[in-house]
């Protein structure tokens, strides 16, 4: 299991070494043997991202490329998962709106990234439902 962490904005605001500690966290407690690509960036590139990926021109806090569409629990071979993007100044204005921490909301959209690398999704409610409580559940573990 490894994961690598690249950056194009001065501070994250966690050192990377809690990054990997909590990607492996996740990981593990999801009983997901792989590897993951963490790139912590700024608003500009992950509008290009959005529009580029997701024909949606304005930035957002996360968006998850996964290498597959199924991940397999237990498999004792290493998977190759994919790349994580963060904006990390969305993030902060996300922080400060709902009154957190930039450490939690950032924690959140990393697992929330993570779950979406092994096959959550949340655009249906019934999905929702699965995805989201066991994201602030990993959150709570994390902080």
């Amino acid at each position: 299991m490894s994961c690598e962490i690249y950056t194009t904005v001065k501070h994250i605001g966690l050192p990377k070494k809690t990054i990997r500690d909590i990607s492996f966290f996740v990981l593990q407690y999801l009983r997901i043997n792989g590897d993951i690509s963490i790139h912590f960036i700024g608003d500009k590139r992950m509008r290009t991202l959005n529009r580029v990926y997701r024909k949606k021109d304005y930035t957002t806090d996360v968006i998850s490329f996964a290498i597959r569409e199924t991940v397999f629990p237990g498999v004792h071979n290493t998977q190759d998962l994919g790349d994580i993007f963060i904006a990390i100044h969305q993030i902060n204005r996300q922080a400060r709106k709902q009154g957190i921490s930039y450490k939690e909301e950032l924690i959140r959209m990393l697992v929330h990234g993570i779950l979406h690398l092994v096959g959550y999704d949340h655009i249906k409610k019934k999905d929702a439902n699965i995805m989201l409580p066991l994201q602030e559940k990993l959150v709570k573990k994390c902080i």
